[in-house]
């Protein structure tokens, strides 16, 4: 039996300006639900955030929005999500949102999504956690950081004793089932896929 109950999505509090990737947040969030799977988002009801607590929701998913105090204003609070947790800086929504996941998973959009999805990165080369961190590169939105990574591969400075370790999917519907492998072979290790440590 999976353990993949709850998922953290970092995507763009905008749309950006291709349609596929809309489409995507809104398939992710609907695959997401019909597998029983929660979202743990940034709480927001704007861009492709939105759209993927929508989606879940629509599905008859369980969304859990963190959102920081300042933020909720800005990025327009998603009122219909089951539990929405309003918290006082980035750190915490940061921390809360690792806490309550069993695995992460990276949509287009910003720097904002960016840090995060590299923070979880990092966290995993660290060995501070195991759980498994996707880039969703969806018509080649990742290539420039994917290819950045090899270039630091190339030039030493990710040494094969401390590998980055991320799964990269080009098709949305390749992203739960590939989650639920990376799992399998965590378990196989005979690793555990919760914290070691708080690792934030």
């Amino acid at each position: 039996m999976s353990d993949l109950k709850s998922i953290c999505v970092y995507c763009g509090s905008a749309s950006g300006t291709n349609p596929h990737h809309l489409k995507t947040a809104e398939d992710l969030g609907r695959a997401m639900a019909e597998a029983g799977i929660g979202l743990v988002y940034g709480g927001g009801n704007a861009g492709l955030m939105g759209a993927t607590a929508r989606s879940v929701l629509a599905h008859g998913g369980h969304v859990t929005g963190i959102i920081p105090d300042f933020l909720r204003d800005r990025e327009l609070v998603l009122s219909d999500a089951q539990e929405m947790i309003v918290v006082p800086d980035m750190h915490t929504r940061k921390q809360m949102m690792f806490e309550r996941s069993d695995a992460f998973v990276a949509l287009p959009g910003g720097i904002g999504t960016l840090e995060e999805l590299v923070e979880q990165m990092t966290w995993v080369q660290l060995e501070r956690h195991t759980k498994p961190v996707l880039i969703a590169d969806i018509d080649g939105f990742w290539q420039p950081l994917v290819a950045l990574l090899e270039h630091m591969r190339e030039n030493g400075f990710v040494r094969p004793s401390a590998e980055v370790n991320y799964i990269v999917a080009e098709r949305t519907a390749d992203i739960i089932p590939m989650l639920r492998e990376a799992q399998a072979r965590t378990a196989q290790l005979g690793l555990s896929h919760t914290v070691l440590d708080t690792p934030l």
